[in-house]
């Protein structure tokens, strides 16, 4: 057999004002056909796991590019298409195949597409004919277009967010894919429109014991190999957004249909009940303060790179600072130009700098310190799960009994490891404030007294009720409170 595998993904918040080109994605991950490293990124593990696959098979794995973008803005319409048709291009030139194994992210949106990866899925379907198996594993946070569910035979998503089972899909991916090719089973793909859009963490009720009753369907239902639910993207303005549920059966769509169905609807009577309780700025720091013991890890849940935003709002900090709150580390800042005059200035220095809330409104107000600048690291990088993201150059500043980590490459707050990586222990600081609205959670639990969500700012369209919408459907919940009427 000769399997091609690529990878192409990042998310787009389409209200960011940070714009990508190529040099976001070379940031992050861009990585030639061969070149991929042994670990994988979040969207690219079904290169890794393809290599294990195919060796243990016998088979041949063409490996094309793989292109990861850490979440911001619209993409340059000529970045998508080159990374696009350099993908193309090494699938032509791969013929004949018997299977497209793919890594996408779902989300993805460039100027010109609103539906990047069906536009991609398509092209691969136009290259490899009707006959050869295209699939592929996407993020939940993702949309589901009618596209995408054409062009390709079978989808695998993460079920856990925080997405700490990226690996684990891509096995069950190529697993599917095997059996396909080797004539076993014949994959059928059945999708039930939820019309609702949400944000489900895996890590607390009801969501927990949704994802659990999946694992466990998978193994009890005959015929059912695969079950998925796309959360949806509710930062993305496209025409198809929102919440559906995937189920992937051996031949028989009736079935998968059906049970997609009642999955689908058991979620929506569920709606709005997932996303934990979250407070404003000043109710954070009143518990964060009044807890007996530390680490106490506020969560700023939107300003979440994540997410798309930039990771410079000051608001929670500067709450702390006006109320000299001390033992305090705050990881990170994304400010280039102030990691840049720190590396100017040089361990030891001690300098006045200006940093944070220079992209968008809402963010709070740039901090003037005079700050010590106790560590430069040049390409930092922070644990996520069996993989490593990057933060770019990054600066270990202090002033006034507060440690604050800017970073140069916008990345969520995945692991304490982003702390230590400059040196500092995060188990010794009362509070840690950090960027992430779930995907810290499997980490940074394990070291945590106490976890506070906090919701301050206006940095991120969290409320689909009332967010401007140009493109997306308004027939749905919350926009409407009942969809099925």
């Amino acid at each position: 057999m000769r399997v091609f595998t690529a990878a192409l993904a990042t998310e787009t918040n389409t209200f960011s004002p940070i714009a990508i080109d190529r040099r976001a994605f070379e940031a992050s991950l861009y990585s030639g056909p061969g070149e991929h490293p042994a670990t994988p990124t979040l969207c690219t593990a079904p290169i890794t796991v393809g290599r294990e696959v195919c060796a243990r098979e016998g088979w041949t794995l063409i490996e094309g590019s793989a292109s990861w973008a850490d979440p911001a803005g619209l993409i340059a319409r000529g970045t998508y298409e080159e990374l696009r048709d350099e993908i193309l291009g090494q699938l032509q030139a791969a013929l004949p195949v018997d299977g497209v194994v793919l890594g996408l992210h779902g989300a993805m949106v460039a100027q010109g597409y609103d539906d990047p990866e069906g536009d991609l899925l398509t092209r691969v379907r136009q290259i490899v004919g009707p006959d050869v198996l295209v699939c592929a594993e996407l993020d939940p946070h993702s949309h589901l277009t009618a596209k995408r569910v054409a062009a390709a035979n079978f989808f695998v998503v993460f079920k856990e967010f925080p997405h700490t089972d990226f690996v684990d899909r891509a096995r069950d991916l190529w697993g599917i894919a095997v059996r396909t090719l080797k004539g076993e089973i014949t994959p059928v793909m059945s999708v039930f429109d939820c019309r609702m859009i949400d944000i489900f963490p895996t890590s607390k009720q009801p969501m927990r014991g949704f994802v659990d009753r999946l694992y466990a369907l998978e193994k009890s239902e005959p015929g059912v190999l695969s079950l998925s639910v796309i959360h949806g993207f509710m930062a993305g303005d496209v025409p198809e957004m929102g919440t559906k549920v995937i189920a992937v059966t051996d031949g028989d769509a009736a079935a998968g249909a059906a049970l997609a169905e009642r999955l689908g609807r058991e979620l929506f009577a569920m709606r709005g009940t997932f996303m934990v309780a979250q407070v404003d700025e000043k109710a954070a720091v009143d518990a964060a303060v009044a807890a007996p013991v530390g680490p106490v890890v506020i969560a700023d849940v939107w300003d979440n790179p994540g997410g798309g935003t930039a990771g410079d709002a000051t608001v929670i900090l500067a709450e702390l600072i006006a109320r000299g709150i001390t033992d305090v580390a705050v990881g990170t800042i994304w400010d280039p130009i102030a990691v840049q005059i720190c590396m100017a200035a040089g361990e030891g220095a001690v300098i006045p700098l200006r940093f944070g809330a220079k992209s968008a409104p809402h963010t709070g107000n740039p901090i003037d310190q005079t700050v010590t600048v106790n560590r430069i690291v040049c390409d930092a990088q922070m644990r996520f799960g069996e993989s490593y993201a990057p933060f770019g150059d990054a600066a270990w500043i202090s002033f006034a009994g507060i440690d604050v980590i800017l970073n140069s490459t916008r990345a969520q707050s995945f692991d304490p490891s982003l702390f230590s990586a400059l040196g500092i222990d995060p188990k010794t600081r009362k509070i840690l404030l950090i960027k992430s609205t779930n995907h810290f959670y499997d980490s940074f639990s394990k070291i945590a007294a106490e976890i506070i969500y906090c919701a301050a700012g206006k940095p991120y369209p969290n409320t689909p009720k009332t967010t401007p919408y140009r493109k997306a459907r308004r027939d749905i919940w919350p926009m409407v409170e009942n969809p099925w009427g």
